[in-house]
C-alpha cells in the first residue's frame, strides 16, 4: 500500500455573521496536495472576499510550483487596501506536501502550526523570511505515516477571551487539549472538528471571531 494525504477543516462563523472571514482552499495536483487557510481582516463580507482571494491565488500558484517569494509578493500586491487602516490584510498558512509527507509549510501572521506525531503535539522548525517587509515563516516538512499537521486561524487562540477565560486559549492549552483527545486512527476531518468544537464551547456557542481549523494527515 502506498501513502496518501487526507485533509479536512471546520469553520465557525463569528456570531451574527452569515459569511465566514476565513477560507480554506485545497488543490490536489499529481502527487502533491496544496492546502491554504486564509483569514481576512475583520469579519463579514470584506473579510470573506479577502480570504477567498488570498486562498485561491496562493493555492493555484503554489500547486503550480511557483516559489514562495513570488506567491507572497503577488498576494501582498494584489489585495485591495483598507482605506481606514491602510492595510490589505489576510493572514495565511500554506501546506504543500506530497504523499510521502515531504514538502513545506509557510505561514504569515496565523498561529503557528502544530505537528502531531504518535498522538503528541510538537513544534516544527521554522526559518524566518523577509518578503516586502513582512515576516513569513517557512518550515520544511518530512512527515511519516500517521503524522497530522494542524493549521488554524487566530479565532482558535482567542477562544473564550473575557468569557470563560481571561486571556483566551493560548497555544500550549491547544496542544494539551489535542494531546488529551488524540487517538492513533483519528482522521484529519475528525481532529479539525474536535478542536473547532472545543473552541465553540469556550465561546459558549457565540464565537467572538471567525475560527477555522484545518488538518492534513499522512495515511495508508
Amino acid at each position: 500500500m502506498g501513502l496518501c494525504l487526507e485533509s479536512g477543516y471546520t469553520s465557525l462563523n463569528k456570531k451574527n455573521e452569515e459569511l465566514c472571514g476565513d477560507k480554506v482552499e485545497t488543490i490536489v495536483n499529481g502527487d502533491y496536495t496544496t492546502l491554504v487557510l486564509a483569514d481576512g481582516l475583520g469579519s463579514g463580507v470584506k473579510a470573506n472576499i479577502l480570504s477567498t482571494l488570498t486562498s485561491k491565488i496562493l493555492c493555484t500558484m503554489v500547486a503550480n510550483g511557483i516559489g514562495i517569494e513570488a506567491c507572497v509578493e503577488t498576494i501582498l500586491q494584489s489585495l485591495p487596501v483598507c482605506k481606514v487602516r491602510g492595510v490589505a490584510y489576510a493572514t495565511f498558512s500554506v501546506i504543500h506536501m506530497n504523499r510521502e509527507g515531504k514538502g513545506y509549510l509557510f505561514e504569515f501572521d496565523n498561529p503557528q502550526a502544530i505537528l502531531m506525531r504518535d498522538c503528541k503535539c510538537r513544534d516544527l522548525g521554522r526559518t524566518e523570511m523577509n518578503i516586502l517587509g513582512k515576516t513569513v515563516y517557512r518550515s520544511d516538512l518530512d512527515l511519516k505515516e500517521g503524522d497530522v499537521l494542524v493549521v488554524m486561524s487566530d479565532g482558535v487562540i482567542h477562544a473564550g477571551i473575557g468569557m470563560t477565560l481571561n486571556f483566551g486559549w493560548q497555544r500550549p492549552e491547544v496542544m494539551a487539549f489535542l494531546d488529551r483527545v488524540a487517538e492513533p486512527d483519528m482522521t484529519a476531518p475528525c481532529i479539525a472538528c474536535l478542536l473547532a468544537g472545543a473552541c465553540n464551547d469556550l465561546y459558549m456557542d457565540q464565537p467572538g471571531d471567525d475560527t477555522t481549523v484545518a488538518a492534513v494527515r499522512v495515511r495508508e
